[in-house]
């Protein structure tokens, strides 16, 4: 632009030294080769606008499709990892049923069904001579406050190990373990812990370590709950599996986080849990704890209204019940899988007042004592025992 002014002034200088006709001409064609120039500018000014708001908006296209393309991507990532997840589930599945089970007879009927059937009906084989029932809850001692209102607290009572093993919240990912209940009770936070990472978070307070191992509850999709067996040792993962129990409900009326409760007793490992099918009453299943196997299982008496919580102690299920304003807890309904004892013939047992509601009971069959979680505190309390034989 700045050459064509330097143009023109020389012109206009030129044109002053002619005179006359040939003057105004000049200035005539000046004029006309000037007004072709600034049209050509315009035109070119014009076409660089579109050209760049084209260029703008063929990005912005690009990009938009670029995004798309990257969501589709990681959905169908995705997609791949969760069926590549429940391909392996289900080969395992299979393998064990394969291992476990005869080819299976040519007629029509549901085969799970019938399974289940027959593992409610058999009679229970005891693993032990224990013949114990509470009489009564003898103490009760307040440890400390730590973390959440819910969570759970525990030892493994196989072996010689006093490590403490500390589950803050409902749902989370990260064990606290202390090597001896005095370190715990004299820490002032969880700095002095060791941590343990899961491969998988947890749900609800129905997790218990026993033998080594921990037996811990992961939500997956579909509603479906997962039992997964985690070494303590070696920090692996040792063995999972999903329950065969379809449309499962929260197990305690006080506790909706809580679908499946693993606890430990003198017999070995139970699963406590409630379906939809039953959703009135507490189911109890005997777990087999090397494979995570359904051994038996029984629909019990127990309702799940106002239920805060529940443990197993020689084959017998004590359900704990509450109120929605807290109040004194109490066993107020048992199940024995051998027959031998029921809540017509075993009075009411409280526990002692105190803060709210338990999130988590655990029974200790080594030290014949409870962990709970109430409120945020860490409770124990001591159980004393007498023989089935001598109820009324």
């Amino acid at each position: 632009m700045a050459g064509i002014v330097l143009l023109t002034c020389a012109l206009l200088s030129f044109a002053t030294t002619i005179t006359g006709q040939g003057q105004q001409v000049f200035l005539e064609y000046m004029q006309g080769r000037i007004g072709v120039l600034e049209e050509r500018i315009t035109q070119w000014h014009d076409q660089s606008s579109r050209y760049s708001s084209e260029l703008r908006e063929f990005k912005n296209k690009v990009l938009t499709l670029l995004e798309n393309i990257e969501k589709e991507r990681e959905s169908l990532r995705n997609e791949m990892e969760n069926t590549n997840v429940r391909v392996d589930r289900l080969e395992r599945e299979v393998d064990y049923m394969e291992t476990q089970n005869p080819a299976p007879p040519c007629v029509e009927v549901d085969e799970k069904l019938t399974e289940l059937q027959n593992k409610k009906k058999k009679k229970y084989e005891k693993l032990t001579d224990c013949s114990d029932t509470i009489s009564q809850v003898s103490a009760m001692k307040i440890l400390k406050r730590f973390g959440s209102t819910s969570g759970l607290w525990t030892k493994d009572p196989v072996g010689n190990s006093e490590k403490v093993y500390i589950f803050d919240g409902v749902g989370n990912d990260t064990v606290f373990v202390f090597s001896r209940m005095k370190e715990f009770t004299l820490s002032s936070s969880s700095r002095k812990a060791a941590k343990i990472k899961l491969p998988f978070p947890w749900i609800g307070t129905g997790h218990v370590v026993y033998q080594g191992n921990l037996y811990y509850i992961r939500h997956e999709q579909d509603n479906e709950f997962q039992v997964i067996k985690f070494n303590l040792a070696n920090k692996t993962v040792v063995d999972s599996a999903v329950l065969p129990i379809e449309e499962q409900v929260p197990v305690y009326g006080l506790s909706q986080f809580s679908y499946i409760d693993i606890v430990a007793d003198e017999e070995g490992l139970w699963a406590i849990y409630a379906t939809k099918e039953n959703e009135k009453n507490i189911c109890l299943a005997k777990i087999d704890p090397s494979n995570l196997g359904i051994e038996q299982m029984w629909d019990t008496p127990c309702p799940i209204e106002n239920a805060e919580s529940a443990f197993v102690v020689c084959g017998a299920l004590y359900v704990v019940y509450n109120t929605k304003l807290p109040s004194r807890s109490r066993i107020q309904c048992v199940f024995d899988v051998s027959g031998t004892i029921s809540s017509e013939n075993v009075p009411i047992i409280y526990f002692p007042k105190r803060y709210g509601s338990h999130s988590s009971m655990k029974y200790n069959p080594k030290e014949k004592q409870i962990y709970a979680w109430d409120d945020g505190y860490q409770i124990i309390y001591k159980l004393t025992m007498k023989s089935k034989e001598d109820l009324d």
